[in-house]
């Protein structure tokens, strides 16, 4: 071999071996849940009285769903004189008037409920919560996005966990009111199904730190200063909060029999926007608190766990890169001889995808017992869009790296909860281009890539293969189309999806 080509391979078994060890730790994971599986929390007490808990609003341009929102926050079973709702509006458009008015009818039939809007968006979402705290009256604070639709029971199955003065944080499941829209989102579904089921489940309970998720959890006042406050030098401030706040000695409750439903987004450019805000968030609290984590005091497993929660968006720029180097890699070996291509690289691939399979599949069938065999099949299709993701979310990791800074953009929301619910002709749609062009170009590189396998006989590595090429061509063409097909293509590849 030559010195290229052996810096080749050693680079691409070098990022194949990291990524199978993070493969590994969803194993990991996957124990730890069915370990603690039947650790179900229950509150320690009941309050005799109910305390005051402010719910805030966090709004910016939500026009077709702020008023969903409202109504549903104000249909929760609290009483009325311990309960207050602040509606936290940085629109600068339709929203305003939409959400003013919902207040104002709310508000006559006798809820305490207001509308603060700020005429700067500084710090965003951890600037407008801040700022409701400074004239909140509540002791717990409970936080919904727009999107958000929570149960009528939400505040009394989750405030009287706070009967333990230790308990910061009690964080509900996200539930899904549109799974069954189209493809995408029922991918999404499953994704956020797993990181609430399993992820959360097996770290709460084995004693590790996780954290809330901006949305459909109630928070201890005190804590929040404790933990120092919101703050906005990330763009996750609620991974932000959670880790300071934990380090502090606080503890968190995840509630798994508990959901809030929640509008997914069906165009493939907010998805990605959503994305990259959680992937560069992620890692700019990775680079923030990770020396403070490793300087605490914290037990080896809660330090090694936050490493591996933290960094794991590290994994899509070796994504990336495994991609370039997937074809002349096997070009290499398929002329060093079949068997050695086959002895080492296909168990390294294999850790590395069959852990995403099997920790999907644990989570589908916890959650339906009856029907998780029929949602298998949407497997290989969660696999290459977690691959399709890789560039977006590679640009995502680079800019924390090098602390490039960027807006907290919001993810569209249209009012989609059935499959006949409209939203190519609404606003707020997202237009990207060169990124959907670079996921179309290795879409047609791996499809090259596959030719010369099955030229070559190299049918090992044809599944896998597969999976990048369906991915990047998956999400590159899907914005292409929502962007430039018009309505009638938009509505004809949601069909091809369901």
């Amino acid at each position: 071999m030559t010195p290229i080509d052996t810096f080749i391979l050693a680079s691409y078994f070098f990022v194949l071996l990291i990524l199978a060890v993070y493969g590994w730790h969803r194993y990991y994971l996957v124990y730890l849940y069915m370990k603690h599986k039947h650790e179900q929390p229950t509150p320690a007490s009941r309050f005799a009285a109910l305390p005051v808990v402010t719910i805030q609003l966090p709004v910016f341009n939500e026009m077709y769903v702020v008023d969903r929102l409202i109504d549903s926050v104000c249909r929760i079973d609290y009483p009325r004189e311990r309960l207050e709702i602040q509606v936290l509006d940085d629109s600068t458009d339709e929203t305003r008037t939409i959400a003013e008015l919902a207040v104002r009818r709310h508000a006559a039939q006798g809820l305490d409920i207001k509308y603060l809007h700020r005429q700067d968006r500084s710090g965003y979402k951890a600037g407008a919560l801040e700022a409701g705290l400074r004239v909140a009256r509540g002791e717990f604070v409970a936080i919904f996005d727009a999107d958000f639709l929570p149960k009528p029971d939400f505040l009394m199955e989750t405030v009287h966990f706070f009967t333990d003065p230790k308990v910061a944080l009690v964080q509900a499941r996200w539930g899904h009111i549109n799974q069954d829209y189209s493809l995408l989102t029922k991918i999404q579904g499953i994704l956020l199904d797993a990181h609430f089921v399993l992820e959360h489940g097996s770290r709460n309970r084995s004693g590790c730190f996780f954290n809330f998720n901006g949305t459909a959890g109630i928070w201890r006042r005190e804590a929040i200063a404790d933990g120092g406050g919101w703050q906005h030098d990330t763009l996750t401030e609620d991974l932000d909060l959670s880790y300071r706040t934990q380090l502090k000695g606080w503890q968190f409750i995840f509630l798994n029999d508990h959901v809030a439903p929640a509008e997914l987004p069906v165009e493939m450019n907010a998805f990605k926007s959503q994305q990259h805000r959680w992937a560069k968030g992620s890692i700019q609290t990775f680079l923030k608190l990770m020396p403070r984590i490793l300087r605490s005091n914290q037990p080896p497993k809660v330090k090694a766990e936050a490493f591996f929660h933290l960094s794991a968006n590290l994994n899509y720029p070796l994504m990336c890169v495994l991609s370039v180097l997937m074809a002349p890699s096997m070009i290499i070996r398929y002329n060093m001889g079949w068997y050695e291509m086959m002895l080492i690289d296909v168990p390294l691939f294999f850790a590395a995808t069959a852990s995403v399979a099997n920790f999907y599949m644990v989570c589908q069938r916890e959650l339906y017992p009856k029907t998780w065999t029929e949602r298998l099949k949407y497997l290989p299709f969660l696999m290459s869009i977690g691959i399709g993701l890789a560039v977006n979310n590679t640009r995502a990791v680079l800019e924390a790296l090098f602390h490039k800074p960027s807006e907290f953009t919001r993810t569209p929301k249209y009012g989609v909860e059935g499959r006949a619910d409209d939203w190519a002709t609404k606003k707020y749609r997202q237009a990207v281009i060169v990124q959907p062009l670079i996921e179309v170009a290795l879409g047609v590189y791996f499809t090259a890539t596959l030719f010369y396998a099955l030229a070559n006989g190299i049918y090992g590595t044809v599944p896998f293969l597969m999976l990048f090429q369906v991915g990047f061509l998956y999400t590159g063409l899907l914005s292409l189309f929502q962007q430039f097909g018009g309505d009638t293509v938009v509505a004809v590849a949601q069909r091809k999806e369901a």
